[in-house]
């Protein structure tokens, strides 16, 4: 990560990422419920799999309060 710089917008997917970069080892829920502690420059994220599907319908939040943050920062930072 150092090599590469001022990085505008850093992804973390999954609880590996998670723990990895920002040493938490809490579960992924906690993890990204505490997205706000690191935006604009960090989203931590839950991994993408089908299997996801009964962690998206029990945290509808996910979707409705961080993704469009998220969106907003991704066209922010691809200009």
């Amino acid at each position: 990560m150092a090599a590469l710089g001022e990085v505008a917008l850093v992804v973390l997917v999954g609880g590996h990422a998670h723990r990895w970069h920002l040493g938490q080892n809490g579960s992924v829920t906690q993890t990204v419920q505490g997205w706000r502690a690191h935006a604009p420059r960090v989203f931590p994220l839950p991994h993408p799999s089908w299997r996801n599907t009964g962690w998206l319908k029990k945290n509808p939040w996910f979707e409705a309060e961080l993704v469009p943050v998220l969106r907003t920062r991704v066209k922010e930072v691809s200009r």
